[in-house]
């Protein structure tokens, strides 16, 4: 009987003996078409729907508003806005001529570095801190408790956090109260009028509101870590800071680079909804950021022209960031998150 997998020939083309040929024709399988396939699962298809109808919305079609920051905008040029960039004068480059020789943007270019090197300097460690400790303890009941209250504050707004700051930081509030009766200081602390110390009440009300998400990402790449990596290191006499040192950071390296690239990608965002609701004219020179100056030029002052010209500089920068972040994290520790 012939094996049906096999195609041994005969006569002078004969191969030689103890070769088998094997036909391909019935081991290549068969590629059905994208249109028979479509039929099949078009159910799948239509799936999609919905979200492609949200990218192009919501983020193809507002593109076309870059073209703003090229020309002189007049919103009254045309019967809508399409109609008005088309009719606006071309300008080229002047808009952002104008973005360059203006002082306070280049003081608000400077506020958000600061503010955001801060941000990742003090903040990102945290929650890495706060994972390994919490993944250390044993005690279930104590870790979901703490998870639940670091967690928590993230889903508060920032409306929210601003409330409950200015609360207990006022003239009058608990802090200031504490301060005097400890003789600490004789006057109350002005937090939010404080020049000094505003940019630090930023960085602590962050950590304080997102701490907690990040934990639990890295909680949940923790759990993935192969816990016969411990058992051998115990064997070999590892102690708790050399396991931590030689097995756990190295498993978690790659969730590591991949939110320290995500972070570095919003440098430019420093936290506009923060600010926007927690800063004041007294501390403009030190809390005004690009996002609160595009904000305050293209909202406040109907300049869209160089508000555009701004916000897509902004955008230009954090693209080369993410992919500078990206390449220098696979040529140092051979990771990247593409």
């Amino acid at each position: 009987m012939n094996n049906p997998l096999t195609n041994v020939a005969s006569g002078p083309d004969a191969a030689p003996e103890g070769i088998i040929l094997v036909s391909t024709n019935r081991l290549r399988p068969r590629r059905s078409s994208f249109r028979s396939y479509f039929r099949k699962n078009y159910d799948m298809y239509l799936l999609l729907v919905p979200g492609l109808i949200y990218a192009v919305v919501f983020k193809l079609l507002p593109l076309l508003g870059i073209s703003i920051a090229f020309v002189d905008y007049n919103m009254f040029a045309g019967s809508n806005p399409i109609q008005a960039i088309l009719k606006s004068e071309f300008v080229g480059w002047h808009n952002f001529v104008r973005v360059f020789r203006k002082t306070e943007f280049l003081q608000a270019l400077r506020n958000t570095f600061i503010i955001s090197f801060m941000k990742i300097g003090c903040v990102f460690p945290l929650p890495i801190v706060f994972a390994l400790i919490i993944h250390s303890v044993s005690a279930m009941r104590f870790k979901k408790v703490v998870q639940t209250i670091i967690y928590l504050p993230h889903f508060f707004s920032w409306v929210v956090v601003s409330g409950i700051f200015m609360s207990i930081l006022s003239s009058t509030g608990i802090v200031n109260t504490v301060l005097q009766n400890w003789g600490l200081t004789k006057e109350p602390v002005l937090f939010f009028m404080d020049q000094k110390i505003f940019r630090w009440l930023l960085v602590f009300t962050d950590a304080w509101k997102e701490v907690g998400w990040s934990t639990i990402v890295y909680l949940a790449a923790l759990t993935g870590v192969d816990q016969e990596l411990y058992e051998a290191a115990v064997i070999d006499g590892a102690r708790r800071f050399q396991q931590l040192i030689y097995i756990t950071l190295p498993s978690i390296l790659s969730t590591i680079i991949l939110m320290l690239v995500l972070r570095v990608g919003s440098i430019m965002d420093a936290g506009f909804g923060q600010i926007l609701v927690m800063y004041n004219p007294t501390v403009y020179k030190v809390a005004d950021i690009i996002q609160t100056y595009v904000y305050r030029i293209g909202l406040g002052k109907m300049d869209f022209s160089l508000g555009t010209a701004v916000g897509l500089f902004n955008s230009v920068v954090a693209l080369v960031l993410v992919l500078g972040t990206n390449l220098a994290s696979r040529r140092l520790t051979g990771k990247s998150v593409w």
